[in-house]
């Protein structure tokens, strides 16, 4: 009898434990999971868009490395000038995009800014400098919209020795959270250069 009494007991125990199993999840439950969720993709988005700014910013380093190198070997090639003539102490090349797909090249230099088409015709030595330096500004054009490029030589000196120093202006949101976070202007930031030395 008295194991007769305890049975209903423990079925009433078990009755219960197997209603609160399947129970489920509760409305408070979801929303927690929900807002844990959009927290994580939200990061995750985040991280995308900088990853992508990222490598556009390196990519255009690159490149204006490569237009660097490039005025370089026309200063090797057209030694008669760069090395026999004294070129400028300092001259600029400023870009400025007018349309899609066509740049402005302004160059401070009377010499190396006369229009010249030495593909047409033959040219002397200082036409021939003049005719790379302004194609050279048209295909760094192509590479950033707006640049100044500044040549420094120490016409004079043996051996002569030229510096190639290219600004460019670029929007790169890491750039602007680090200037905010160190209390640093995005100015700074935001107008990288590059610098190649070189011995025409």
């Amino acid at each position: 009898m008295r194991a007769m009494s305890q049975h209903p007991d423990i079925h009433a125990v078990e009755t219960a434990s197997a209603a609160r199993r399947m129970g489920g999840f509760s409305l408070i439950e979801v929303m927690v999971a929900l807002i844990i969720i959009a927290v994580g993709m939200l990061g995750i988005a985040k991280m995308q868009a900088l990853a992508l700014s990222t490598t556009e910013s390196s990519g255009t380093r690159s490149l204006v490395a490569i237009e660097a190198a490039s005025l370089a070997a026309s200063m090797h090639t057209n030694r008669d000038y760069w090395v026999s003539n004294p070129p400028p102490p300092s001259f600029t090349v400023n870009v400025s995009t007018t349309g899609p797909g066509s740049t402005s090249v302004t160059i401070s230099d009377a010499t190396l800014g006369a229009t010249q088409d030495c593909a047409a015709s033959a040219c002397s030595p200082s036409q021939v400098a003049a005719y790379d330096v302004q194609q050279w500004g048209a295909a760094l054009g192509q590479v950033v919209a707006g640049a100044q490029a500044t040549i420094t030589c120490n016409s004079g000196a043996v051996p002569l020795s030229c510096t190639i120093q290219i600004a460019w202006q670029e929007n790169v949101t890491s750039a602007n959270n680090s200037a905010a976070a160190a209390g640093i202007s995005s100015g700074a930031l935001n107008l990288p250069q590059y610098t190649l030395y070189v011995e025409p």
